[in-house]
């Protein structure tokens, strides 16, 4: 199955949050295409090589609901990706998150 659905990568420093988008390769847990939302005064370049840097997070959002997850970066390569047990996790979770009826309205 080829399945790669769109997410919102977090960047959390000590004193600021960095926003990019990328894309989620659901069968290998790659994720692609990351580009950074630049706000003005932001700093460039990778920020796990920042000393400041603290994690990374990724959100999956259907309408409303949203499901968040670990995200792993390679500081040598800039390669962002879900490790295989978040992978599995977030499989699950995402699963229950699109099949979810839209808040307010029943299944029937």
């Amino acid at each position: 199955m080829d399945l790669k659905l769109p997410i919102t990568l977090i960047d959390e420093l000590e004193d600021m949050v960095l926003k990019s988008t990328g894309v989620l390769d659901m069968a290998s847990g790659d994720i692609l295409d990351v580009k950074r939302v630049m706000e003005p005064g932001e700093p460039e370049g990778l920020p796990a090589e920042r000393e400041d840097y603290e994690f990374t997070c990724g959100v999956l959002t259907n309408g409303k609901a949203d499901v968040e997850f670990r995200v792993e970066v390679n500081v040598i390569t800039g390669a962002y990706s879900v490790t295989p047990t978040e992978l599995l996790e977030l499989k699950g979770r995402a699963a229950k998150l699109f099949t979810a009826p839209p808040p307010g309205k029943q299944r029937g």
